[in-house]
């Protein structure tokens, strides 16, 4: 499996293992799921405190077994809101979060540590600051964000070369080819065209949630039924014909049009990494026959209808 570095010493595969479905309860399925991730050159898991012990107690529980921690690249997220919707981008929050993280994940450290989401009021000096404590402290070896705006990791990322602090090494936002309506979660961010021009001059790389479109292109949904989520976030004329576009190029690759959908995140002009959420081995399998998808430029500009081109089957 191809992967993509990051900073120094800090290479991650292209997919990378969501743990939100690991746990102690399911834990030998869980472990089933992160062996076989392996096996197919994964080495990349995206943790979040917000996720809960349960997840992270199996995810360490599989480190002891197989004595692997230091070949896993292991993502902590950490200054989620709390329940009652209040942000927690502060220093105690993090280093609350980290500590969490360890006890129940048996380690010392995690390889990148991102913020889950952005606190606006807080300035980006105070942050970056807070965050390169962490790194001098040895809780993790590189630093990113989830769901922050371009504008925002531009504007840490100048604070901390003015200030001699490391920066930000990757943004962690929603992308995927169905756009979607609205943000599925309150303070979630996704990328859109303006975004993808900036990643692209940047080359900063890019850790994709929900790149899969939360299964849109499965084929079990419908224009005509699906859940309430589902239509509100990615239901719409283009998604739809989006899908129909992915269908008709997977014929001809002779993919699925949620792999199509899948390869489309995996060959833009900047790095990317997409986190996905098997539950089974066989959804973990059908990611994997992604990584195999070359499109060309022209097919990504017809994926996403910036262009219309004549296929051949």
């Amino acid at each position: 499996m191809k992967q993509i570095p990051i900073v120094d010493g800090i290479n991650c595969s292209q997919l990378v293992l969501g743990s939100m479905m690991l746990s102690e309860e399911k834990l030998d399925n869980s472990i089933q799921i992160m062996d076989d991730f392996v096996s197919f050159g994964g080495n990349c898991i995206d943790t979040g405190h917000v996720y809960g012990r349960s997840s992270s107690r199996a995810i360490g529980v599989w480190l002891q077994q197989r004595k692997n921690r230091s070949q896993i690249m292991i993502i902590g997220k950490g200054g989620h809101p709390d329940d009652e919707g209040n942000n927690r981008v502060t220093l105690e929050d993090i280093e609350q979060d980290l500590h969490d993280t360890f006890e129940w994940m048996q380690t010392n450290y995690v390889d990148i540590f991102m913020l889950h989401k952005d606190d606006p009021n807080q300035p980006v000096g105070y942050i970056m600051e807070s965050l390169n404590k962490q790194l001098e402290a040895g809780y993790c070896r590189a630093i990113g964000v989830s769901n922050w705006t371009t504008e925002r990791i531009h504007e840490a990322n100048n604070y901390a070369q003015s200030h001699g602090l490391q920066g930000l090494v990757c943004s962690s936002p929603n992308f995927s080819l169905a756009k979607p309506n609205e943000p599925r979660w309150a303070g979630c961010v996704h990328i859109d065209s303006q975004d993808m021009v900036w990643y692209e001059s940047t080359q900063l790389p890019v850790f994709s949630w929900s790149s899969q479109a939360g299964g849109f292109f499965t084929g079990r949904y419908n224009p005509h039924n699906g859940d309430s989520n589902m239509i509100r976030v990615y239901y719409s004329d283009d998604n739809w014909e989006r899908n129909h576009r992915a269908e008709t190029l997977g014929k001809i690759k002779g993919a699925s049009a949620n792999t199509i959908a899948l390869g489309y995140v995996l060959n833009q002009s900047f790095p990317t990494c997409a986190l996905i959420g098997p539950h089974s081995v066989e959804e973990l399998r059908s990611s994997v026959q992604a990584i195999d998808i070359q499109l060309t430029v022209e097919e990504i500009h017809y994926l996403n209808l910036e262009k219309d081109i004549k296929l051949s089957m």
